[in-house]
């Protein structure tokens, strides 16, 4: 099981980043239940990390017109499992999209310190 919180009305857990030599990074990261892919993180931490580069990906955003950005790949580990995963590369928030919480039930108490947990279902 995963486990977060609701801080400023948004529901962030912790997730570990492995970068090109093994060494593992923590960052929170705020779940988009509107976000179909895997996990964005900002530019300066994909740098920061050495990932790989794998190729220019392209999305819809809410307001209809398109994004064109990069995709790298990391390690991270989910549910205390090694996961190889597409990284997008995104101005923003470190974001967990719904590609990566497949097969998990996501609960969250909508009230500022709420908790946020993720069970995977059996």
């Amino acid at each position: 099981m995963i486990t977060g919180k609701v801080i400023d009305y948004e529901a962030i857990i912790r997730i570990s980043i492995c970068d090109s030599s093994g060494q593992v990074y923590d960052r929170d990261a705020i779940i988009d239940t509107g976000f179909d892919g895997w996990l964005s993180l900002p530019s300066a931490f994909i740098t920061m990390l050495g990932l790989a580069w794998k190729r220019r990906g392209t999305a819809e955003l809410a307001d209809g017109s398109q994004s064109i950005f990069n995709v790298y790949e990391a390690t991270v580990i989910w549910d205390e499992q090694l996961l190889i995963i597409p990284i997008d590369e995104a101005d923003s928030e470190p974001l967990v999209g719904m590609s990566l919480m497949e097969g998990y039930e996501l609960t969250i108490q909508a009230v500022n310190g709420g908790i946020v947990t993720l069970s995977k279902i059996t």
